[in-house]
C-alpha cells in the first residue's frame, strides 16, 4: 500500500461536508451505484462541484472536473467515496483525475468494491498524486450515507430497515383492527420519502390483506424511481384483485416470496397476473434468509419493511434487521386484544432482547421518531 498524503485540512473537511450534501441530490435514483459528491478546491476555495445523478451518467468527480475545466490542474479534489478504478457504464474516475492534472485527492471513505480491483487510491498514488483518507468520524458519516451500498458490497445482502408506527403503549391497531392513522401526516410524508429512497418496500401477507396497500412513493418532489414491491407470503394468498396485483404489469414490479410448498394453483394465478413468485425452502428463518439473497441477486441493496407484526417479529428473530425506524404517536390505545408491534414468541429474557445502538430520537410533527441499528454497519465497530 502506498504511503498516505498529508492529513485532510480544515478547509478540506468543510468541503467534504459539502460533498455529502451534494451526494444526496441523487438519493433514490443512483442505485445500484452509491451516492457520491465531489468538490474541487484551489487555495482553499471551491472552484467546482459535482454529484452522481444515476447509472450511466457521469460520476461526481467527472462532473466536477468538467465544471472546473483548466482550473482542475494542480487543484485538490475532495470526494465522499474512493474514486473507481474500473470501466463500468462510465470510464474510471481515477484515470480522469490523473488526466486532469489534479495534485491531491481527499477521500471520505474507501469503496468496498475497490478491494477486488486496482484500488482507486493506489492508482492515484502510483501516478504521483497526493492521496488522503478522511478521519474515522468523517469516514463513518460518508459510509452511513451509503449504508445500503456498503452492506450489499460487503455482505452480499441488502440492508433491511424495519419501520413501525405505534401508540405509546406499543399498539399498531385497536382491538377491532383500526390502524389508519396512528402516525401523523408529517411521519407519513417522511415514509414516502424513504420509499422513494429504497430499492424495495416489503410487507407481510397479513398487512397486504388488511390494508391492501400500493407501497408506492407518492407526493415526492423531483424525479422518483419507484421501488420494487415485495410481499412475504408463504402460501401465495395475495388476492388477484388487490392493488398490488392489479399494478403488477405496470412499471412497479411485485415480488411474492413464498414457500416452495405454496399451492401450485395460487402460484400459477399470481404468475399469470404478472407477479414474480419466488419459491423458497425451509421454515420462516430460512425463507427470510433465502428471500433476501434473491433480492440481492436482483440488485436490491435496500429493503424498507413496513410490517406487520408477524413479519417484523420473524425478521428480528432471524437477525435480519439492520436498522429500526420507529414512530411513536402521542396516543394510548390499550386493550389486551389490540395487536402489538412485534408478534411471535419474543425474547425469553431481557438479556436476549435485541438493543438498538447509535440511537437517535427526533420530533416529526406530533410524533417522535426513534431510530437506531440492530446490526453495525459492516466495516465499522
Amino acid at each position: 500500500m502506498s504511503a498516505p498524503g498529508p492529513p485532510a485540512s480544515a478547509a478540506e473537511l468543510t468541503a467534504l461536508a459539502r460533498a455529502r450534501e451534494l451526494a444526496l441530490r441523487g438519493r433514490g435514483r443512483v442505485s445500484p451505484n452509491p451516492l457520491v459528491g465531489a468538490v474541487i478546491l484551489r487555495d482553499g476555495e471551491t472552484v467546482a462541484e459535482g454529484w452522481h445523478e444515476g447509472p450511466g451518467l457521469p460520476h461526481a468527480e467527472a462532473m466536477a472536473l468538467a465544471a472546473a475545466g483548466d482550473a482542475a490542474r494542480g487543484a485538490t479534489v475532495v470526494c465522499t467515496l474512493e474514486p473507481c478504478s474500473h470501466h463500468g457504464r462510465t470510464p474510471p474516475c481515477s484515470d480522469a483525475l490523473i488526466a486532469a492534472g489534479v495534485r491531491r485527492v481527499v477521500i471520505g471513505v474507501l469503496d468496498p468494491l475497490e478491494r477486488g480491483r486496482a484500488q482507486g487510491r493506489e492508482v492515484l498514488a502510483a501516478a504521483g498524486l497526493e492521496v488522503a483518507v478522511a478521519p474515522e468520524e468523517e469516514g463513518r458519516l460518508c459510509a452511513e450515507m451509503n449504508s445500503p451500498f456498503v452492506t450489499w458490497a460487503m455482505t452480499g445482502l441488502p440492508e433491511v430497515t424495519l419501520k413501525m408506527a405505534t401508540s405509546l403503549d406499543g399498539k399498531i391497531a385497536t382491538a377491532s383492527g383500526e390502524s389508519r392513522w396512528i402516525s401523523g401526516p408529517a411521519s407519513r410524508e417522511l415514509v414516502h420519502r424513504w420509499r422513494a429512497d429504497s430499492d424495495a418496500v416489503a410487507v407481510g401477507i397479513g398487512t397486504a390483506l388488511a390494508d391492501d396497500p400500493s407501497l408506492t412513493a407518492r407526493d415526492i418532489e423531483g424525479p422518483v424511481r419507484q421501488p420494487a414491491r415485495v410481499v412475504f407470503d408463504a402460501t401465495a394468498r395475495l388476492p388477484l384483485d388487490s392493488v398490488l396485483v392489479s399494478g403488477a404489469h405496470g412499471e412497479h414490479p411485485v415480488i411474492v416470496l413464498a414457500s416452495e410448498t405454496a399451492p401450485a394453483d395460487r402460484v400459477a394465478a399470481l404468475t399469470a397476473a404478472g407477479v414474480d413468485v419466488v419459491p423458497l425452502a425451509g421454515g420462516p428463518a430460512e425463507r427470510i434468509a433465502g428471500g433476501l439473497r434473491v433480492l440481492a441477486d436482483l440488485g436490491v441493496q435496500s429493503v424498507f419493511v413496513e410490517g406487520g407484526a408477524g413479519l417484523a417479529a420473524a425478521l428480528v428473530a432471524a437477525g435480519a434487521v439492520d436498522r429500526i425506524a420507529w414512530f411513536l404517536a402521542p396516543m394510548l390505545i390499550g386493550g389486551a386484544g389490540a395487536p402489538s408491534a412485534l408478534g411471535g414468541e419474543g425474547a425469553a429474557t431481557l438479556a436476549l432482547a435485541p438493543r438498538l445502538r447509535d440511537l437517535t430520537a427526533v420530533r416529526v410533527g406530533e410524533d417522535v421518531l426513534v431510530s437506531g441499528r440492530l446490526r453495525p454497519l459492516p466495516g465499522t465497530v
